[in-house]
């Protein structure tokens, strides 16, 4: 998967990062919160911030370890939650799994350049048809308020 883009939720004022099949025909929108969806954003504009920001630290943490991170995986939806994992490899090549909100998740993915792995259960259940979704995505751009958007079109 690969981000698609960040919007707000108009009805919750919430942040949701977009995620999109390789072909592009499936999308996974994911609520997130204000401060990670600001860490994304940065990362995906390639703004460096004058101080790392905690993302940069955990993936700094990493690799002064001897680390690095391989991949994240988005393993559940359960109760409209979904759960990932960090998974990544010791000095010895030891592979360990880190449990993660999908949030921090995707944006140590981004700062590492590792893949988005989803699971085809989660995929199922939590994915929506591109097409709707880029129509209900225009309705709701109508009806915000110029100021209410960010720099992030789909």
């Amino acid at each position: 998967m690969r981000i698609r883009g960040l919007v707000v939720d108009p009805t919750s004022n919430s942040p949701v990062v977009v995620l999109e099949n390789p072909d592009g025909k499936l999308l996974l929108p994911i609520w997130i919160g204000v401060c990670e969806a600001n860490s994304i954003a940065l990362e995906l504009e390639g703004v460096a911030p004058p101080r790392p920001m905690t993302h940069d630290l955990i993936r700094d943490l990493i690799s002064t370890a001897g680390c690095s991170v391989d991949h994240i995986f988005i393993h559940t939806l359960e109760d409209s939650v979904f759960k990932a994992s960090i998974q990544f490899r010791d000095a010895n090549a030891v592979v360990h799994n880190v449990d993660s909100r999908p949030s921090d998740a995707i944006a140590i993915a981004l700062r590492a350049k590792v893949d988005v792995l989803v699971d085809p259960g989660v995929l199922e259940h939590g994915v929506m048809n591109a097409a709707t979704v880029e129509e209900t995505i225009r309705e709701l751009l109508e009806r915000m308020r110029p100021e209410d958007m960010g720099e992030y079109e789909m």
